[in-house]
């Protein structure tokens, strides 16, 4: 194997040693790490080896862990004027789709609270919610709106509050060099992309060109990710070695030498890495590359091993918050992995099919231990999926950067076919199956053990076989069950038939999450799908679900305007064919040996809460209350019920009615809710399930809930 010797090995131990340091760092105080940075300092002194080296680096790293937790505790800590008002300031991101509008992350610098003066305020970063899709990265902006003191995080940048915009004007457009390039080059980009008219493939070429997946359906964003193939669409180390490759084939008639052509790759590497939004992945190879290129340029050579640990150790002691960047992970560990593996069958023909497939292996076994902890499993046949894709992913590439430099649709729409066609891997490959911790170890002991026996045929056969009939999903229960899913601050509840019919009542916010949950319990079709109103928590996780399985009937509740997610989610399921319905009291269906009965919206309501379907759910002589968010006023209007299990309305939230809720709660009380800031379960809430005696299972806690009914 081509482990990292010379210099390489030691790049290499000094960017683990700044690792670790960072990793610790930002559990400590700045007064912690400033006292801990000493004594190592102090002990490194005594040592005259490579210990005193990696003592100083850990300390290095302590200091950057600290140094960017501090910054985001900083961030959070900084009070805010509230109030209606208007802020001027610069887009730190460019505005993405946030619910029913868009958001944007601020960096003010001037504030004026209505009916008073300006004053300037280089203040904490805030989130701008909007109707605009157009602020750029770089903008200056003028928000009108109200603003709130609300601490939180909006794609890894920390907020101090938030700030909903009545009015918006952008001032003026990005005024640096390098993020006018960059801006630029996306926004070809993306303009290019709608001669493609938003189809899925296109959404994955831009992908492929500059990160932007915004517009590519959630189901297919879970299939690259199920398949092994998400890497694609995180730009990384094969998009910057293409876009190098391209600018010296155009180079290299102008007969430029080589300082002046690394020059000139370094600047567009900088722009290239503007363009795709300084994700952390290509930044690490950017890094990486414009090592390579710096050095190339003074006649330096550099190793791969050397140019890796070099460019992880510059960045993590700049940001020692990059430790705990999942893309910086996984981009690291794959590249080690590429390095290692291009070795793995280097004597094998021909070298054009075990040359890319060393690799893909090595870099799918190194980035394993980060997918099960942040993901819980890993693609069995990725390597595969991977083996299928990489060609077509560098001609899609290639040919959609061919179309956007010349300006011609051809090259483009051959680029949406090809990529259409890794679509369709990962369609596929996204049902092959998962393996978990407990899979991944067995086979692991068992490669070990097999490794220098005369049984290793079939012992590795055996084990391959007991993974994947191990991984493959379950069937349908013995006996009518209901299962709250845990899909963190949200409401989903699925119930499954021994025929195999299914329901599922809301899908929670986030589509990933619940095509999860879906596959642990082997759904492949939905019978009845229902959502009991339009907030995210509940219909988010719905969007594209008709793309990833089949749905048969679709009902929502009846008498109030829909949000724009669940008009969204509606208009979907139409144009899939589904059969929509809107229900409200006396609404009936029945789906194996189960009874669905709607008791409510019984009418219009003027919190759209209280309009949320209420479902009794009757099988085998138990019954099951789902009520949706509704509050006191939508709860006192309901028949006297007496459920054997309720699902708590609102998530436990204060707004029920604590006698409508004791004389109701049956033996069995669930409490669907994740990490919040609102508060959820209230107190009183729980005290009065409590003291009603009914047993409480809350998701947050426990998991999934499952409650199988009937005898």
């Amino acid at each position: 194997m081509d482990l990292p010797r010379g210099p390489g090995r030691g790049a290499v131990v000094v960017a683990a040693a700044l690792w670790v340091g960072a990793l610790a760092g930002a559990h400590f105080s700045v007064s912690s790490t400033a006292l801990a940075a000493g004594a190592v300092a102090l002990v490194a002194f005594f040592f005259r080896t490579w210990v005193t080296v990696l003592l100083v680096v850990v300390a290095v790293g302590l200091v950057s862990g600290a140094g960017s937790a501090h910054r985001d505790q900083e961030v959070h800590h900084t009070a805010i004027v509230e109030g209606s008002g208007v802020v001027a300031g610069v887009a730190a991101t460019d505005s993405l789709p946030y619910g029913p509008g868009y958001r944007f992350v601020l960096r003010p610098m001037e504030w004026r609270r209505t009916g008073r003066a300006a004053f300037e305020w280089i203040g904490p970063r805030i989130a701008i919610d909007t109707s605009r899709d157009d602020v750029v990265a770089g903008d200056s902006v003028v928000v009108v709106g109200l603003l709130r003191a609300k601490t939180g995080y909006v794609r890894g940048d920390p907020v101090a509050g938030r700030m909903t915009a009545s009015e918006l004007t952008v001032v003026e457009a990005a005024g640096s060099p390098l993020l006018a390039a960059g801006n630029w080059l996306r926004a070809r980009v993306q303009a290019r992309m709608s001669v493609l008219d938003r189809v899925p493939a296109a959404a994955l070429l831009s992908g492929f060109l500059i990160g932007d997946v915004a517009d590519l359906p959630a189901g297919d964003v879970e299939a690259l990710r199920r398949s092994g193939l998400t890497h694609y669409v995180a730009v990384s180390g094969s998009n910057v070695a293409l876009v190098l490759g391209a600018w010296w084939l155009v180079m290299t008639p102008l007969r430029m030498g080589t300082r002046l052509r690394a020059v000139t790759g370094l600047v567009l590497l900088a722009v290239f890495v503007v363009a795709t939004r300084w994700e952390s992945s290509v930044i690490r190879a950017a890094t990486m590359a414009g090592l390579v290129l710096g050095c190339r340029a003074v006649g330096w050579p550099l190793d791969a091993w050397t140019a890796l640990g070099a460019a992880v150790s510059l960045l993590l002691a700049i940001s020692g918050g990059l430790a705990y960047d999942v893309g910086f992970q996984l981009s690291v560990l794959a590249t080690a992995g590429v390095l290692v593996g291009m070795r793995l069958w280097r004597n094998k023909s021909p070298r054009v099919f075990w040359a890319p497939l060393a690799a893909t292996v090595g870099a799918q076994l190194a980035v394993v231990p980060v997918l099960l902890v942040h993901f819980g499993t890993v693609p069995l046949f990725s390597p595969v999926a991977n083996l299928l894709a990489a060609p077509l992913v560098t001609l899609a590439t290639t040919l959609g950067g061919f179309g956007v430099v010349v300006g011609w649709d051809l090259p483009l729409q051959l680029g949406a076919t090809v990529a259409a066609g890794v679509l369709q891997i990962a369609r596929i490959a996204g049902e092959w199956p998962q393996l978990g911790p407990l899979a991944v170890a067995t086979a692991g002991i068992g490669a070990g053990l097999s490794w220098q026996t005369a049984l290793r045929a079939p012992l590795v056969a055996g084990i391959a076989a007991v993974l994947v009939l191990g991984s493959l999903p379950p069937g349908p229960p013995a006996l009518p069950t209901v299962t709250f899913l845990d899909v963190g601050q949200g409401d989903s509840v699925l119930i499954q038939d021994p025929s195999g019919a299914v329901a599922l009542v809301d899908g929670g916010h986030d589509p990933g999450v619940l095509r999860g949950a879906l596959r642990r319990y082997g759904i492949n079709r939905i019978d009845l799908l229902i959502a009991s109103h339009g907030d995210l928590d509940h219909v988010g996780g719905l969007a594209g679900l008709a793309e990833s399985m089949e749905v048969g009937r679709f009902w929502l509740p009846t008498g109030h305007a829909l949000s724009a997610a669940l008009g969204d989610l509606k208009a979907g399921l139409e144009a899939a064919g589904v059969a929509v319905e809107e229900v409200g009291t006396g609404s009936r269906a029945r789906l194996g040996e189960f009874a669905f009965t709607v008791l409510g919206p019984q009418r219009r309501y003027a919190a759209d809460n209280d309009g949320s379907v209420v479902l009794l759910v009757d099988t085998a002589g138990k019954s099951v209350l789902l009520p949706g968010d509704i509050g006191e006023i939508a709860q006192r209007e309901l028949p006297p019920l007496a459920p054997d299990i309720l699902l708590v309305p609102h998530h436990g939230a204060a707004t029920t009615d604590l006698e409508w809720l004791e004389e109701t709660v049956g033996a069995v009380a669930v409490v669907s809710v994740g990490i919040n800031n609102y508060g959820h379960p209230h107190p009183s809430v729980m005290a009065t399930l409590q003291r009603a005696g009914a047993m409480v299972r809350v998701t947050a806690e426990m998991g999934d809930v499952v409650v199988p009914l009937g005898s």
